[in-house]
């Protein structure tokens, strides 16, 4: 396939530097997953690459110029939705957007990304220092970040690996369960060792977690430290409070990198908490190297069903919203 050049024509360089975003984090993401170059002069867009690639960027870099100069602006929601859609709609081209190895399990099992969703979450976790992947179950949100964590690792890009949950559903009742404090808080653990035996395999997790070079504990055990050198993954973050999500954030010390993985339509706070993870982008979505993933039903990869549960969860809620504004009780 020959190379194929478009030129795409900006009022004013601006414009441009928006819709780039910070730090060109918009433009390298666009880069990454479409496989085309993108070079700017003055007022003067030019896409390379192969002709269905720079074709569908073409369309998606019009539609954001359209959407930031109807909306005076480009939230990072936006620009999340806007390239996944293109992504998905070029049906030709969608398995070559794919087609990366993220790392191989113990038994010789390729990860790859099964989405476009989970392609632009994992190029946010190469590119950013802290990630926020957010959507609902069985979008792969944890077992990818497992994966990104554990290919960290393998390289000696980070010493150690650090994941962590809040143990909200134990509450108080952690007392009255058996054994010591390690026995307590595993059930709430169960899912991030799931995904570390699969991928490192049970001798390599037990070998490495022996030396201390992963550690897997409630949230509470963040309190107090500075963490270098590490990859670390808060999961069930919607089960946190605005003051342990300031406290996790602010935990992470040189050469690290983090992943914060959430449900917001889970939330398990007791009532009157609020959930950190719900607040924090409005307090970080212009702080540089931190990166936000919004994924949604089509990311799932779960049964066929779970797509469907999703989808009618979805429609009873907005009718529960309609039902409440207008004041109308069943």
């Amino acid at each position: 396939m020959n190379q194929y050049e478009k030129q795409i024509s900006i009022e004013n360089n601006g414009v441009t530097a928006e819709i780039f975003g910070q730090m060109d984090r918009n433009l390298s993401q666009i880069k990454e997953l479409f496989k085309v170059d993108v070079l700017t002069r003055d007022n003067e867009l030019k896409i390379i690459g192969f002709k269905e690639d720079v074709q569908t960027v073409e369309k998606l870099l019009n539609e954001m110029i359209r959407s930031y100069s109807d909306k005076k602006g480009l939230s990072e929601f936006l620009f999340n939705d806007l390239i996944k859609h293109y992504a998905e709609g070029n049906k030709e081209r969608i398995r070559y957007y794919l087609d990366e190895i993220v790392t191989v399990t113990a038994t010789g099992k390729m990860i790859k990304p099964k989405t476009v969703g989970q392609k632009i979450y994992i190029d946010n976790i190469k590119n950013n220092d802290i990630v926020f992947g957010i959507g609902p179950a069985g979008t792969g949100k944890t077992y990818l970040a497992v994966a990104m964590a554990v290919d960290a690792f393998r390289k000696k890009e980070v010493e150690r690996i650090i994941l962590t949950r809040p143990a909200v559903e134990a509450g108080e009742k952690l007392g009255f369960l058996p054994g010591d404090l390690q026995d307590k808080v595993d059930p709430y653990l169960r899912p991030l060792y799931d995904a570390l035996f699969e991928i490192m395999g049970a001798d390599n997790y037990l070998k490495n977690l022996e030396r201390g070079l992963i550690e897997v504990a409630p949230l509470a055990y963040m309190r107090g430290r500075t963490i270098d050198s590490a990859f670390i993954i808060l999961d069930e973050a919607q089960n946190t409070t605005k003051e342990q999500m300031k406290m996790f954030l602010t935990r992470l010390g040189y050469g690290s990198k983090s992943v914060v993985t959430g449900d917001v339509t889970q939330i398990d706070l007791p009532s009157g908490k609020k959930s950190g993870l719900k607040q924090v982008e409005r307090i970080l979505k212009q702080v540089d190297g931190i990166g936000f993933m919004y994924f949604d039903k089509k990311d799932v990869v779960r049964h066929k069903l779970v797509q469907d549960i999703i989808r009618a969860y979805e429609t009873f809620e907005k009718q529960e919203r309609k039902t409440d504004l207008s004041g109308n009780i069943d």
